[in-house]
């Protein structure tokens, strides 16, 4: 009997280990498909928005999402996840990529991998002129609104620990509250801060963006933890981006001078997985 135990152990060891080498190459899983499935915010504009005319997700992110899924020869779909849902959905093996505007931190190392960097940004928060506000500290005391489950909260606590942060589902949520007065500030990534501001139109004399960053953020790819043959091919799409100069093409396509956010330059490039504290 003990040996007909311990043999039975063995097999269902061995059968185990298969079953993990047979769902380990999630590359391989896609290949076999014929499709990834990428998260996406959505209503980030620039990183993914829903263009008004095909009503079908554009964006720096999903240019370079585009460009991942060419590189393996497959079909992407985008599927829309809240901020808060990103790496859950990751995790739960609802997306295979997220291409969502994610901060490549410490704390989401433990949950999850990321690619190399493809943006560096930093949080800021717009506030109405009438509030008196013209400098980050004296938030102290004050209702500050932005997105549930993202680092700007988080941000604005390092620098000043007795705001009151309110939380939306949706930065577009958080954005609108401050326009009806539910909130002294609106605190979000700087880029997608300005093209919020953007969409302000006349009113934005209204408004002002206070000029002290309350952090650098390095913006990558989420992938599932221990995947390296994904990581790999999505590493390397990135790299032949920032070789050929399409990475910077692609840069001033969705943030550059003819754009809303008007930036001038390009102040980083997709070489390393930068990671903030």
């Amino acid at each position: 009997m003990r040996i007909r135990s311990l043999i039975s152990a063995t097999v269902l060891a061995a059968v185990s280990l298969l079953g993990s080498v047979a769902h380990a190459d999630q590359l391989a899983d896609i290949q076999k498909k014929g499709e990834i499935v990428i998260g996406v915010l959505g209503i980030d504009e620039p990183n993914s928005f829903v263009d008004p005319k095909t009503r079908e997700f554009i964006g720096y992110e999903i240019d370079i999402a585009n460009l991942v899924a060419k590189k393996i020869g497959v079909k992407p779909v985008f599927k829309q996840v809240a901020v808060a849902a990103r790496i859950p959905e990751l995790q739960q093996g609802h997306v295979d990529l997220l291409a969502a505007s994610l901060t490549h931190n410490k704390e989401r190392e433990s949950q999850i991998d990321f690619s190399l960097t493809t943006f560096i940004t930093g949080s800021k928060v717009l506030v109405k002129k009438s509030s008196g506000i013209h400098n980050v500290t004296e938030l102290a005391g004050k209702r500050v609104l932005t997105v549930k489950g993202g680092t700007q909260g988080p941000n604005l606590l390092r620098v000043v620990p007795t705001a009151e942060v309110v939380t939306f589902e949706s930065t577009q949520q958080a954005f609108q509250a401050l326009q009806q007065g539910k909130g002294i500030g609106y605190v979000n990534d700087e880029a997608s801060l300005i093209a919020d501001y953007a969409k302000l139109g006349a009113a934005g004399k209204d408004y002002e963006i206070l000029p002290q960053n309350l952090n650098v953020e390095p913006l990558a790819l989420g992938l599932k933890k221990g995947e390296p043959a994904l990581k790999k091919v999505v590493d390397d799409t990135l790299r032949e981006l920032e070789a050929s100069g399409e990475a910077e093409k692609l840069f001033f396509k969705w943030y550059g001078p003819d754009t809303r956010l008007k930036f001038e330059k390009r102040s980083f490039k997709i070489e390393s997985d930068k990671v903030d504290n």
